[in-house]
């Protein structure tokens, strides 16, 4: 039985998460502060976390910002209060596989959980045949960019730089498919793992991060194209 962690402190949500959950076959724990669930998505293997974001002691950006620095690669949802669209965006680039905006629908979040654990799960398998036929890729370089995929490293002009998990994901994603045109929802399909109808503007976020990162000049870019009317595409600069 998978077993989920559900980390609210309203006691109507948990309530009624836990119920339909429990119904539809996982074992449910549960927690009220983000200090609490952070200890236990520590010392505790889940298939799946469901993290609100304004929590006692620690709010759930915080939670989730320090599982992955954890290594904690468990799929989180993020249940937001507010329609904000920076909210989402910052959550899904600490971490974040998905997010909710209250009020919702117990069977909806049943159905994204569901997509994501399948996408995490064929990811994983992908990943174990890789590395059982010993084709796991050790680095990437294009121009003076570098990419240490095991090592979770990024090397720019002999340089080390900070990425963020969904960064690192996306600036190896495009590496590997240099000089390839690849549009906002692709990209979203790929590397948040679940399409994002309308938020498209979580890619264009992401790409401008990486451009202040990698780039000398990032109103004329030399690695990451726009194209436009179509998505990005990564180039060897000329």
């Amino acid at each position: 039985m998978k077993r989920v962690l559900i980390v609210d402190d309203e006691e109507s949500i948990l309530t009624l998460l836990a119920f339909n959950l429990e119904k539809a076959g996982y074992d449910v724990q549960t927690a009220t502060d983000g200090l609490e669930g952070y200890e236990l998505a520590l010392k505790n293997k889940y298939a799946f976390i469901i993290l609100d974001l304004m929590l006692p002691s620690m709010d759930g950006m915080e939670v989730c910002k320090k599982l992955r620095q954890e290594k904690i690669e468990t799929p989180i949802m993020i249940l937001t209060a507010k329609d904000d669209e920076l909210e989402k965006i910052i959550g899904l680039e600490l971490g974040a596989d998905d997010y909710m905006t209250k009020p919702f629908s117990p069977r909806e979040v049943l159905a994204r959980m569901k997509a994501i654990m399948r996408r995490v799960n064929s990811r994983g398998k992908a990943e174990d045949e890789k590395e059982n036929s010993k084709e796991e890729l050790v680095e990437v370089t294009i121009g003076e960019i570098k990419i240490f995929p095991e090592l979770y490293e990024v090397i720019v002009r002999d340089n080390p730089i900070e990425v963020t998990p969904k960064e690192f994901e996306l600036l190896l994603y495009m590496m590997k498919r240099v000089n390839r045109i690849l549009s906002r929802e692709q990209l979203l399909d790929a590397i948040w793992n679940f399409d994002y109808a309308g938020e498209t503007r979580i890619v264009d976020v992401h790409i401008s991060h990486l451009r202040e990162k990698i780039e000398l000049d990032t109103k004329n870019p030399a690695y990451i194209r726009t194209v436009r009317g179509f998505g990005y595409k990564f180039e060897v600069p000329k």
